[in-house]
């Protein structure tokens, strides 16, 4: 196999607080190679947006990095780079669809200046070969009337179009990376399918790789090659994502699955929640930071911290009595 485009390893992200220092990612550790989706999904909470940003080093100064963590991209390490070394890659090279497209969008710029920002800064385009790249971009993501849509402010979309804006954007520059952090969370559910088929499509389309971050298992199993299950800080399993389905081993990973409403149930099913609430993060406790929610608990769990060990596969997961043993 070829060498990854993106290798995660032993990140730890850390911030200073008025209780002390909490640790939002734990030395977590990936490959990611080129053309293929990795889904990262988790509860709020579980440290899957401060991973993302700091793969980016987009990240606030009260922020700690371990010594240990590195992160490398196409063979370069971004701990090395400076400043507007990053920012030169930022774009270019890696991009990013933000959650709220409100919040990413620059309300006071129309939305094709916005897309043509980055096509001169990267790319070097003049103003006019920028504005038309704008309106095929704005077209390539299901945009009707591009060229009047152009010239149009981020409050005269909707939601659905704001977020397909922000999606040009991070397409402008043709990126290898892109990472999703919950691009459809704040549409509606029609939108949500049709972001997320446009998504897949234009990784397709353009051999990316990508990183979509979500906490709904539904959303990771039909748009990621592979999956990462976040709690607490730590992925508790990582696998291909039909094997994971069909052999969950992880009880929280197994717990998720429960939660999520389906076609076949009856109506007014009672929906299984998660019990209990994540860990505080600035004091964890010793064992297994599902401990305290988990139904298949033992005292080892309380005491001894599972590792993250595969089966012999390219299946991993933290857990001392995984399911589908007679342990559990």
């Amino acid at each position: 196999m070829s060498e990854p485009l993106l290798r995660v390893i032993d990140q730890r992200t850390q911030f200073e607080t008025g209780r002390g220092l909490l640790t939002a990612v734990d030395g977590v550790s990936f490959d990611l190679q080129q053309g293929r989706t990795l889904g990262i999904v988790g509860e709020s909470g579980s440290g899957k947006s401060v991973l993302s940003r700091s793969i980016m080093r987009l990240l606030p100064g009260n922020a700690r990095i371990g010594d240990a963590s590195r992160v490398i991209f196409d063979g370069h390490d971004l701990g090395t780079l400076n400043e507007q070394q990053l920012r030169d890659l930022r774009g270019r090279e890696i991009a990013m669809v933000f959650q709220d497209p409100m919040t990413s969008l620059n309300p006071v710029l129309k939305v094709g200046k916005q897309i043509m920002e980055s096509l001169i800064l990267h790319l070097g385009m003049t103003r006019r070969a920028a504005r038309e790249r704008a309106v095929a971009l704005l077209a390539a993501v299901g945009i009707p009337q591009p060229g009047i849509r152009v010239d149009q402010y981020p409050h005269q979309l909707s939601g659905g179009m704001r977020q397909r804006v922000a999606i040009a954007i991070a397409l402008a520059c043709e990126p290898r990376l892109l990472i999703a952090d919950e691009p459809t969370t704040a549409l509606d559910v029609t939108v949500q399918a049709e972001i997320l088929d446009l998504l897949r499509q234009q990784q397709r389309e353009r051999n990316m790789a990508m990183i979509l971050i979500t906490h709904d298992m539904g959303v990771v199993a039909g748009h990621s090659d592979d999956v990462a299950v976040m709690y607490a800080g730590r992925i508790v399993e990582r696998a291909p994502t039909r094997e994971l389905f069909r052999r969950t081993r992880m009880p929280y990973t197994a717990a998720l699955l429960q939660s999520i409403p389906r076609v076949e149930d009856p109506p007014h099913r009672h929906i299984d929640a998660i019990p209990g609430r994540p860990p505080d993060l600035i004091r964890p406790p010793a064992g297994c930071r599902f401990a305290p929610r988990c139904a298949h608990v033992r005292e080892r769990c309380q005491s001894q911290s599972p590792t993250l060990a595969d089966d012999g596969g390219d299946h991993s997961f933290a857990c001392w009595y995984p399911l589908g043993q007679a342990a559990a």
